[in-house]
C-alpha cells in the first residue's frame, strides 16, 4: 500500500524504467554496462583491454550525526559502489553544498573527514566543487563520483548471478537503519531499550560500508555477482540481483546473521528489517565450490557472513520464506519503511 503522504527516496522502478532509462543521451559503443536496475557502476571501453568503472552517489547529513562521520560516509558510500564491481575504487571527485553562515571550522572537518577517508582507502581526490548556496540547510554532498580503471573481464557486475550459485549476506539486515535510527531517536529508544543495547545499535556506524567486504570476497575467488543492500533492504536488493541476472532465487530468512541490537531497534519502530536501508549488508552470489573460500576470507577479515540461499533457473520463483514460517516474493518496496522514522522523528 502507498502512504499517503508523499514519497521519500528513491524514484520507483516503473518510473526509472519506463522513464529515465529511456533517456540517457546519446548512444556509444563504448558503454558496456548502462545503467539498469541493481547496476550500482556503470562500465566504460577505454581501450587497450581496459574499462573505466564509474559510479555516482548524493550523500544527506543525518540528524545527530556528527561532521567527521559525514565525511566518512561520503567517502565509503561512493567507494562500495565501485568496490562491489570487483574493483579497489581509486580516483573521487565530489561537490560540497553549504548553507550559507556555515563556519569555517564545520567546513575543514568535513574536508579533513573526506580527505582521510579517501587516504585510508586509497583514493586520489582529483576534482569537485565546493560552495555556499541559500536553499540548503545542512551540509550536502550533491555528488560524489568514484572511479576506477581494470582489465575487460576482470570485474563482477550484479547481472551476473547464475543458477546453481549460493547467496551470501554480510553482517545481515538493516545495519543502517540501526545505526541511523539509534543515533538520531536515542531519546525514544532509551524509553524502552538499555542504554547499552543502543550503544551498540549506534556503534555500527563504522560498518556502513562494503569495500572490505566486497574485495575480500573477489580476492577469494568464485564471485559472480555483488550488490550493496541500500534504500528497499535486502529484499530490495536480492529482487535487484535476480531481476539484473534474469535468474530466480530461494531464500531462507532464519540462515541470516541477526546482531541483537538490529533487531531491538527495527521491533522499537515497528520496521520490517528485510526491508529496511542496510548500507554496510553486502549480497553476494558465488559459485558453490568458492563459498566457503569465501566465508573463511570474510570471518578472517572479522566480517560476519552466512548462505541465505541459493539462485535458481525460474524467474518465476523469487521467494523470501520468513522466520515465521510464511513466503513472500522478493521485491523493492514502494517506499523504505526507514524513511518513515526519519519522518516522523523530523516532526
Amino acid at each position: 500500500m502507498q502512504p499517503s503522504r508523499p514519497k521519500i527516496g528513491k524514484v520507483d522502478l516503473a518510473t526509472f524504467s519506463e522513464f529515465i532509462l529511456q533517456r540517457l543521451g546519446a548512444k556509444n559503443a563504448s558503454v558496456l554496462v548502462p545503467p539498469m536496475t541493481g547496476i550500482d557502476a556503470g562500465v566504460i571501453d577505454i581501450g587497450n583491454g581496459n574499462v573505466l568503472i564509474v559510479a555516482e552517489d548524493p550523500i544527506f547529513t543525518a540528524p545527530q550525526q556528527s561532521l567527521e562521520a559525514f565525511g566518512w560516509y561520503t567517502v565509503h558510500i561512493g567507494a562500495s559502489d565501485v568496490a562491489v564491481m570487483g574493483v579497489p575504487p581509486q580516483y573521487m571527485t565530489y561537490s560540497l553544498l553549504l548553507p550559507p553562515g556555515t563556519s569555517d571550522q564545520d567546513l575543514r572537518t568535513i574536508v579533513d573527514s573526506i580527505h582521510r577517508a579517501a587516504q585510508e582507502l586509497g583514493i586520489a581526490i582529483v576534482g569537485g566543487h565546493t560552495g555556499y548556496y541559500p536553499g540548503f540547510v545542512a551540509p550536502t554532498i550533491g555528488g560524489i563520483t568514484v572511479f576506477a580503471i581494470a582489465q575487460q573481464g576482470e570485474y563482477v557486475t550484479p547481472a551476473g548471478a547464475r543458477p546453481g550459485n549460493d547467496v551470501i549476506l554480510t553482517k545481515g539486515p538493516a545495519i543502517e537503519t540501526a545505526a541511523i535510527l539509534s543515533t538520531f531517536r536515542e531519546a525514544d529508544l532509551l524509553k524502552t531499550l538499555p542504554l547499552e543495547l543502543v550503544r551498540r545499535a549506534q556503534a555500527l556506524g563504522p560498518q556502513m560500508s562494503v569495500v572490505k567486504d566486497a574485495l575480500t570476497a573477489m580476492k577469494a575467488g568464485g564471485v559472480t555477482a555483488m550488490h550493496d543492500a541500500t534504500e528497499g533492504g535486502v529484499i530490495g536488493g536480492l529482487f535487484e540481483i535476480a531481476n539484473a541476472s534474469g535468474v530466480g532465487m530461494v531464500i531462507d530468512e532464519s540462515l541470516f546473521i541477526y546482531p541483537e541490537e538490529v533487531r531491538a531497534v527495527c521491533e522499537a519502530f515497528s520496521l520490517d528489517p528485510v526491508e529496511a536501508i542496510a548500507e554496510g549488508s553486502l549480497l553476494i552470489t558465488s559459485r558453490k565450490e568458492s563459498r566457503d573460500a569465501i566465508l573463511a576470507a570474510l570471518g578472517q577479515e572479522g566480517i560476519p557472513a552466512s548462505v541465505i540461499g541459493t539462485v535458481v533457473n525460474e524467474t518465476a520463483v523469487r521467494v523470501l520464506k520468513r522466520r515465521d514460517g510464511s513466503v513472500r516474493p522478493l521485491a523493492i518496496p514502494y517506499e523504505d519503511p526507514f524513511w518513515r522514522v526519519m519522518f516522523e522523528g523530523v516532526q
